[in-house]
C-alpha cells in the first residue's frame, strides 16, 4: 500500500508545480528528466494519476488534491485498478459501472455538467451531458491510410500484434498508447490524423470544382502540421497546392513531412493572416482551406489540462478568426470555395463566424456540419463550406 501513497504524493507534487504554461506532456517529460529516481512504470502510473485529476475539468475544485485524483481515477477506470483496490475498496467493487452509476456512489456533490460548465456557449447539436462524460475516456489514436498502402499498413500492424478497428477503408483506430512509429513509415504509408479531421475530407471529395482549370489552385492558409494538406493531395494529386503559416518553424517541419510523403510540387510562404497586406504575388485560388486558430476545445479530452486552466478568451479567438477570413476571402476566385474549419465546440467560434462571413461577404453557405467526435473517442470539429458566386454583369 505504501507505494500507492508514494505515487499519490508524487502526483500531488507535480500538480502543484505545474501552472499550465506549456502542454502537460512536455512539462512531465522535463520533470522526470530532472528526477531520475522514477522508473518507466512509475512514470506511467504517476502521469495517469495527474491526467485523471485534470479530466474532472471544472468539477470538485475545492476538495483536497489527493481526493480529487482518486475520484478522477475511479471515473476514468473501467476495469480493476490496484490503487483503488487498496485505497478505495468500496469504489473498486463498483469499477465496471457506467459513469452515471459511479456518480451515484461517490460521496461528493459532483454533477456531470460541472466538468464542462459552458453549456450555453456550445454550438448547436452538442449533447452537453455526453460531451462532459467524454472527458473521462481517453480518445483513440487514428491513422489515415495513404493511397496504395492500405493493405501493407494493415498487414504490418497485424504482424506486430497491434490491434486496430477499421473505421473505413482508409481510417483505422488504435488504442491511444499504441507505438506504431517503428512499425509503419509515417507520412509515407499512413498519417496520424484524428477521425473528425479525416472527415473534413468528405467536403472535398463530394464537391466538384466549377472551374475550367484542370489543376485547381488550392491554398491551405493555416497549414500548421500539414495534415489536411497531405489529405488534399491524396484526394486530388493534380491540385496546385500552396501552404502558409505564421511560423517558419512550422513550415520547416511541414517540408520534412512532405518529403516523406513524396510531395514535391507545392508553394509555401510565411504570413500573418491577421494583416491585410498579405504576401504579394500569391494570386487567387479555386479553393481555400482555413483551419483557423481556435480554443481547441473540441480536442480537450486529449489535453484535459487545457480545460482545467481555461479562463475564457473565446471572444479574442472569434475576433482573430473574423480578421483572418476577412483577409483571405478576397483571394478567392469567383466560383471558388472556402472551407472554414475549427476544432472548437463554442458557437462564437463556429456559427457566429459563419454568420459574419454571410453578412459581410455575401458568400453562399453550401453546407455546415458539426463533426461530433465525443461519442467516437475522437475530437469534435466544426466545418462550413462556402461558395463565392460569380458577380452578374
Amino acid at each position: 500500500m505504501g507505494r500507492f501513497y508514494s505515487y499519490l504524493d508524487s502526483a500531488v507534487q507535480i500538480l502543484s508545480a505545474y501552472k499550465g504554461e506549456e502542454p502537460f506532456a512536455s512539462f512531465l517529460k522535463k520533470y522526470f528528466g530532472r528526477n531520475k529516481k522514477y522508473g518507466s512504470k512509475d512514470r506511467k502510473r504517476i502521469a495517469h494519476l495527474c491526467y485523471c485529476y485534470f479530466r474532472l475539468g471544472k468539477a470538485l475544485l475545492n476538495i483536497p488534491v489527493e481526493e480529487r485524483i482518486l475520484t478522477g481515477l475511479f471515473l476514468c477506470s473501467d476495469s480493476q485498478n490496484e490503487m483503488l483496490e487498496q485505497l478505495k475498496p468500496e469504489w473498486s467493487e463498483k469499477i465496471e459501472l457506467p459513469i452515471r452509476g459511479k456518480l451515484l456512489i461517490i460521496n461528493s456533490s459532483l454533477l456531470i455538467d460541472q466538468v464542462f460548465p459552458f453549456k450555453e456557449q456550445l454550438s448547436n447539436g452538442i449533447d452537453h451531458e455526453k460531451f462532459c462524460e467524454s472527458f473521462f475516456i481517453q480518445p483513440d489514436l487514428f491513422i489515415r491510410l495513404r493511397p496504395e498502402y492500405e493493405n501493407l499498413v494493415k498487414r504490418k500492424l497485424l504482424d506486430q500484434g497491434i490491434n486496430f478497428f477499421e473505421v473505413t477503408s482508409t481510417c483505422l483506430s488504435l488504442p491511444n498508447a499504441s507505438r506504431i512509429e517503428n512499425i509503419i513509415e509515417l507520412d509515407k504509408e499512413a498519417v496520424v490524423q484524428d477521425l473528425s479531421s479525416q472527415e473534413t475530407g468528405n467536403f472535398l471529395k463530394n464537391f466538384k470544382f466549377e472551374t475550367s482549370n484542370l489543376k485547381p489552385k488550392v491554398w491551405d492558409c493555416c497549414a500548421a502540421s500539414g495534415g489536411k494538406s497531405l489529405m488534399l493531395h491524396d484526394i486530388d494529386p493534380d491540385i496546385e497546392l500552396t501552404v502558409s503559416d505564421i511560423r517558419q518553424s512550422i513550415l520547416s517541419n511541414l517540408k520534412k513531412r512532405f518529403a516523406k510523403a513524396g510531395i514535391k510540387n507545392y508553394k509555401s510562404f510565411v504570413t500573418d493572416l491577421t494583416q491585410s497586406n498579405l504576401t504579394s504575388g500569391i494570386g487567387t485560388f479555386d479553393f481555400i482551406v482555413c483551419d483557423a486558430p481556435c480554443t481547441g476545445s473540441g480536442t480537450w479530452s486529449r489535453t484535459p489540462e487545457q480545460l482545467y486552466f481555461f479562463q475564457g478568451g473565446i471572444e479574442q479567438y472569434s475576433l482573430l478568426q473574423k480578421k483572418i477570413v476577412s483577409n483571405i476571402i478576397p483571394r478567392l476566385k469567383e466560383g471558388g470555395c472556402l472551407l472554414y474549419i475549427t476544432c472548437s465546440v463554442f458557437k462564437e467560434e463556429n456559427e457566429a463566424v459563419v454568420d459574419f462571413i454571410k453578412d459581410n461577404f455575401g458568400l453562399q453557405l453550401i453546407k455546415m456540419e458539426l463533426l461530433r467526435g465525443y461519442d467516437k473517442k475522437a475530437d469534435t470539429m466544426f466545418t462550413a463550406l462556402f461558395k463565392k458566386n460569380s458577380q452578374p454583369d
